[in-house]
């Protein structure tokens, strides 16, 4: 058979096609048996899920180091790519152990569900598998390496010309893509085929498409023959390379354009309303990315100049120059939140990206002062391409752990006063400052002094309690008066003093009451009602809303032996008129019924009877 193109790698090893392919296939196949075991392993947390330093450098070391193996195969000697793989390895299980670390405080989760955070349970549970954050910048440093490393053996030097880095780089981001959108088309045309058979009540392969055991290995064994199709036709990826980059040149003037009349309007508008977005770092690094990546679309690897269009060089030119501004009030917007508000993980992220961008513009502006076709960009390339790694193993490492420096920097304001207890997002600290977050709580709980420390004790009972970041009780700042916000629709009657006093906020599941009890200058109405039958009064809370035509939501709360009350049950109504509902409430008209329908008893479980007829909601006006 026919061996793969030398002109494409003319440094390649003397392999032929088909030893080249069995090994990339069998890689693809150990690969996916691999991540279907550490699957399981953390489905039904045996080993190494019961040891999550093991499991999560296991799993970002399987999806990330074959797919490296397959692609150096045929490139690569073989001891060049055992170093290369080795190396690879010890960087992803450097990177996945401190990962695993950061949520190390937490938990195990509960069998068969190893990434839930539960909404029943007041605690967290730790993730068996790699952050998110982690899976997508380790796959785009380890593109930006492994192309590094191929055009340095290609080129036989340690810093290769920066046309096989070119070439290379857009050549493997090719395969990638298409290898991706292979694995895609494949499982369509599976599904396809289960569909087919499910017409003659054949289910054999809707099911076994449902199994992990088959559907982990065949996407693995997808990609890694999509990777050997594309690396051996290296014809068919350069024209395809050619063809996008053309198209994404001519983009190049119209993003100028743009960005040059934004930057033209600013004296006009001034700088107040970029800022007040409370996102313009954000989207000036995405300008100037974008302005990055069309330059270099246009400059290709520098050598064919005359061949560009005039239109698209001094749009090259223009955008070169533009990068310096942006980048700039990227800064200038990123510092300003910084000194209002601190440090958070997202903005330590963007000052990464800023230094990043800031090498690309110092580099670019310089080019763009320089007489030709941008003499200098190859360098400024090679060196950013040697910074964004540098930058990705800080971030990912404890060094510029962006979680330790938000960390650090919340406390130190609030320790200094700059913000007060009472509207300082301790959530912030359990739900996103990960295991330095948690022990910060631990210690303010310890440590609380002055006069907030009643304060700052009950704000970090409320955020344990919460279930998730966005849980109601984040609202609850300070102990609310309850008997100001709720009305008595009864005559000579006084809701019971036990029932006042209760912090809401601090129950186990604040999301079932209503927002009077947790919020100052909400409206309810309140009713004393036996509704259980045991001789004492429970006490009905019906929300008082604005509009006339939502239902009003009601919650019936007892009281134990030990004084303490909470939520009995939820008051569902049926198809009613709003408004003469809402006038007899407030007329003070119920009171405890018994149930239409008995309710049934199956085998200890109790089952309630609803009449079909009473679907719950409101009845429309008459015009």
């Amino acid at each position: 058979m026919q061996a793969l193109d030398p002109s494409d790698s003319p440094s390649l090893p003397t392999l032929t096609l088909p030893r080249v392919g069995s090994w990339r296939i069998l890689l693809g196949l150990l690969q996916g048996l691999l991540l279907y075991l550490l699957y399981r392993a953390g489905q039904d947390l045996t080993w190494p899920a019961t040891v999550p330093m093991l499991l999560v450098p296991l799993m970002l070391a399987g999806l990330l180091v074959p797919v490296i193996l397959i692609s150096g195969l045929g490139h690569l000697s073989r001891r060049q790519l055992l170093l290369w793989g080795g190396l690879a390895l010890l960087v992803l299980v450097g990177l996945g152990c401190h990962d695993a670390w950061r949520g190390g405080d937490l938990p195990l989760p509960p069998h068969g569900e190893p990434n839930v955070r539960h909404a029943s349970a007041p605690g967290l549970s730790r993730s068996l598998y790699p952050s998110p954050p982690l899976v997508l910048f380790a796959m785009a440093g380890f593109f930006i390496a492994h192309t590094l490393v191929l055009a340095a053996v290609r080129d036989g030097r340690r810093i290769a010309s920066y046309t096989s880095y070119f070439d290379i780089a857009w050549k493997l981001g090719v395969q990638l893509a298409f290898s991706a959108l292979f694995t895609g088309v494949s499982w369509l045309v599976l599904v396809l085929g289960a569909n087919l058979f499910d017409l003659v009540k054949l289910k054999f392969l809707s099911e076994l498409l449902r199994k992990e055991w088959f559907a982990i290995p065949v996407t693995a064994f997808a990609f890694s023959c999509a990777m050997h199709l594309t690396d051996v036709r290296p014809a068919i990826v350069r024209g395809i390379r050619g063809l996008l980059l053309v198209l994404l040149s001519w983009l190049l003037p119209v993003i100028v354009l743009l960005v040059g009349g934004f930057l033209l309007a600013l004296p006009f508008t001034g700088l107040e309303p970029l800022w007040n977005t409370k996102r313009a770092a954000a989207v000036l690094l995405v300008a100037a990315a974008g302005l990055v990546v069309l330059v270099n679309a246009a400059w290709q690897n520098g050598e064919d100049g005359a061949s560009v269009a005039r239109i698209v060089r001094g749009a090259a030119r223009a955008a070169a120059l533009l990068l310096a501004p942006l980048v700039v009030l990227a800064a200038y917007a990123l510092a300003l939140r910084v000194r209002d508000y601190g440090w958070t993980g997202d903005r330590v992220s963007a000052a990464a990206c800023i230094v990043v961008a800031a090498c690309y513009a110092a580099g670019y502006l310089r080019a763009a002062l320089r007489p030709g076709w941008l003499p200098s960009l190859a360098a400024v390339n090679i060196g950013a391409a040697f910074v964004v790694l540098g930058v990705l193993l800080l971030l990912f490492s404890p060094l510029l752990d962006p979680a330790r420096i938000s960390v650090a920097s919340q406390l130190a304001r609030l320790e200094s006063g700059k913000v007060k207890a009472d509207r300082f997002d301790f959530a912030f600290l359990r739900f996103d400052g990960e295991r330095y977050g948690r022990a910060a709580l631990d210690r303010l709980e310890r440590e609380a002094l002055g006069a907030d420390t009643a304060l700052v004790r009950r704000q970090i009972a409320i955020v344990r309690k919460m279930s998730n970041r966005w849980s109601p009780a984040a609202l609850a700042a300070r102990r609310i008066d309850v008997g100001a916000n709720l009305t008595i629709r009864q005559a000579g009657v006084r809701l019971p003093d036990s029932f006042l006093r209760t912090d809401w906020a601090l129950k186990d599941t604040p999301y079932l009451y209503p927002e009077c009890l947790l919020e100052q200058d909400k409206r309810c109405d309140a009713f004393l009602l036996d509704v259980n039958g045991d001789g004492k009064l429970e006490v009905l809370v019906s929300s008082r809303d604005a509009d006339a035509e939502r239902v009003p939501n009601g919650v019936a709360f007892a009281e134990d032996a030990q004084g303490q009350w909470s939520a009995l049950a939820r008051v569902s109504l049926p198809q009613v008129d709003c408004r003469a509902l809402r006038d007899n409430l407030a007329a003070g008209k119920l009171r405890a019924v018994p149930p239409v329908l008995a309710d049934i008893e199956i085998g200890g479980v109790r089952a309630h009877l609803y009449p079909v007829e009473q679907d719950r909601g409101c009845l429309p006006r008459k015009p």
